[in-house]
C-alpha cells in the first residue's frame, strides 16, 4: 500500500514487522488444487465475509487511500456495536471503469473510476453475529466459495506495477486448462514499511476449467 496510509496501517497491523506479517496473523484458508507454468498457483477458497467499499477515485492509488480509511475506521469501531475487529490479510482492492459495462471491476483510467477495497472478516464472523456498519459507504459481504489463479510479486504496489502482473497471470492462463471468469484483483498483504523484496504481493482472478 503507499506511504500516505502508513499511519492507518501502523496501527492496524501493530503486530507487523518490517520483514513481514507474522505466521499468526489470520488469513483465510485454502487449498491448492493446481499449479500453472509461469509462477501461478490454483487455490480452492471457501465462503468469506468481507467489510467493502466504493469510493471515487481519480487514479487506483488514491482510491486506495480513501477506501482503506473508511474500512479501517469500521474495523476500529465505528460500527453499531462499536466493536474493534482484528485486521486480516489480505486487503483485496479492484478498479472499476465506469466506461465498462461489467460486473466485476476493471482497471480505471485516470478521472474516470472507482475503487473497491475489501477486509476479509476473522472466521468467527457471520452475516447474522457482524458487527453492523454506521457509515453507509460500508457494506457485509457475503463471498461464495471461488475458485482463483494467483500470482504472487514482491515490491511495489503501486498501480504499474500490479497492471504488469496482471497480464503476466492473464498470459500463463492462455496456455493452461484454465480460463478467466471475472477481471483479476490485486491482494496486498503487508504494511508499507515492510522491506520491498519481502513484500507479498498477489493479483488474482476467479476461474473455470475450459470445457
Amino acid at each position: 500500500m503507499r506511504a500516505t496510509i502508513a499511519t492507518v496501517w501502523m496501527t492496524a497491523l501493530a503486530g507487523c514487522s518490517v520483514f513481514g506479517v507474522r505466521s499468526g496473523y489470520e488469513q483465510p484458508p485454502y487449498d491448492v488444487i493446481d499449479q500453472v507454468a509461469g509462477g501461478v498457483e490454483i487455490r480452492r477458497y471457501g465462503p468469506r465475509l468481507a467489510v467493502e467499499t466504493t469510493v471515487a477515485a481519480a487514479d487506483a492509488d488514491s482510491g486506495q487511500d480513501a477506501a482503506f480509511r473508511i474500512l479501517a475506521a469500521y474495523i476500529f469501531g465505528a460500527n453499531r456495536s462499536k466493536d474493534e475487529i482484528a485486521m486480516t490479510a489480505p486487503v483485496e482492492v479492484q478498479a472499476r471503469s465506469e466506461k465498462i459495462s461489467m460486473t466485476v471491476p476493471v482497471e480505471a483510467a485516470a478521472g474516470d473510476g472507482r475503487c473497491v477495497m475489501r477486509f476479509f472478516l476473522p472466521a468467527r464472523f457471520s452475516l447474522a453475529t457482524a458487527p453492523q456498519p454506521t457509515d453507509p459507504r460500508v457494506r457485509l459481504v457475503a463471498v461464495a466459495a471461488e475458485t482463483i489463479a494467483v500470482r504472487r510479486f514482491t515490491g511495489s504496489a503501486r498501480a504499474e506495477q500490479v497492471e504488469a502482473e496482471r497480464q503476466k497471470l492473464l498470459q500463463a492462463l492462455e496456455a493452461s486448462s484454465w480460463r478467466p471468469a471475472s477481471i483479476p484483483v490485486a491482494l496486498f498483504y503487508d504494511p508499507p514499511w515492510t522491506i520491498p523484496l519481502l513484500r507479498r504481493n498477489e493479483v488474482a482472478v476467479a476461474i473455470v476449467r475450459r470445457s
